[in-house]
């Protein structure tokens, strides 16, 4: 079972000046790290480190940073919505 089940809860997204995502959430206790994409797609990325995710958050570009730093460095899924 991942990390975020039904029962666990989930990460407040704050919105996101990007093309390509829409709101990122964190939660540094399960170092989670919650994306919704602009399509509506919701993924939750594993093993986010508190300082990977302040990276993120600092980018100039998060979409790019993101796309570079994030998403072919750790295990994911979808979440239904």
């Amino acid at each position: 079972m991942s990390s975020h089940d039904s029962t666990t809860p989930r990460p407040t997204r704050i919105a996101i000046a990007s093309k390509l995502l829409k709101s990122i959430g964190y939660d540094p206790q399960t170092q989670a790290l919650e994306v919704e994409f602009s399509s509506g797609s919701i993924y939750t990325y594993l093993d986010v480190t508190p300082e990977t995710y302040a990276a993120l958050m600092d980018a100039d570009s998060v979409g790019a940073h993101f796309l570079r730093d994030i998403k072919p460095h750790h295990a994911f899924t979808r979440m239904d919505v």
